[in-house]
């Protein structure tokens, strides 16, 4: 069993370990050569948003990635099903979104999908959020899973695979479980069915167990 404190630890001490000086973090992002994913493994996506609204807190870019074999029943992205589908996560690609969350007023990176933690995707994305994190470290990453936290990415599973926990450890908030048809609910803020939640991940890390994430009491009752 893998304890909410530590499963996180080793994703902590790359953040630390990596408080250089941010000017040659984004060169160096800019300007080198494309880095090999671990295990060679490359990842398409299917789509960016910038500007985004509509999937976190604030103005965001949003990334949407290839590949999902959940295959929920009315998933509105099921072109995203298919690995193959879109164009290749390349470094002109990963540059382009380093420097969209450059302005100060973009509240951060959101991914979905497609399921960002499919184990290919994954290792594909854990570099990259090493990235962000150095450039960026004010500014939060949302992360849309069809996984369960506590059961699916804490636990073994088909979705838990050696970079899960470093994953985990650069993601702020966590929106997590499948899409339910007969729970859908269009005055959810940033979800889609009841049966998801929207966890804090930084609360999660410090309690020991799953937190939800707090929305702007303004929200409360879908009057503004």
């Amino acid at each position: 069993e893998t304890c909410f404190l530590c499963a996180h630890s080793r994703a902590d001490q790359y953040i630390s370990n990596s408080s250089t000086n941010k000017a040659a973090v984004f060169s160096a992002a800019i300007t080198q050569a494309d880095r090999p994913v671990q295990g060679g493994n490359v990842m398409n996506y299917a789509n960016i948003k910038y500007c985004d609204i509509s999937n976190g807190s604030g103005v965001r870019t949003s990334l949407f990635v290839s590949g999902c074999r959940r295959h929920c029943e009315n998933c509105f992205n099921k072109v995203a099903w298919d690995f193959a589908y879109g164009k290749p996560f390349d470094k002109t690609v990963r540059n382009q979104i380093l420097a969209s969350l450059k302005p100060d007023y973009i509240g951060g990176l959101s991914l979905l999908g497609g399921e960002p933690f499919e184990p290919e995707n994954q290792r594909a994305l854990v570099p990259f959020l090493h990235d962000v994190k150095v450039l960026y470290p004010h500014k939060t990453i949302w992360c849309y899973t069809g996984n369960v936290y506590e059961t699916e990415l804490l636990q073994p599973s088909p979705s838990r695979c050696e970079v899960t926990d470093e994953m985990l450890g650069y993601i702020d908030i966590l929106v997590d479980g499948a899409f339910v048809q007969d729970l859908y609910d269009i005055s959810l803020r940033f979800r889609g069915s009841s049966n998801q939640r929207i966890l804090d991940m930084n609360a999660t890390r410090a309690a020991g167990h799953a937190v939800l994430w707090q929305d702007d009491p303004v929200f409360s009752d879908h009057k503004m």
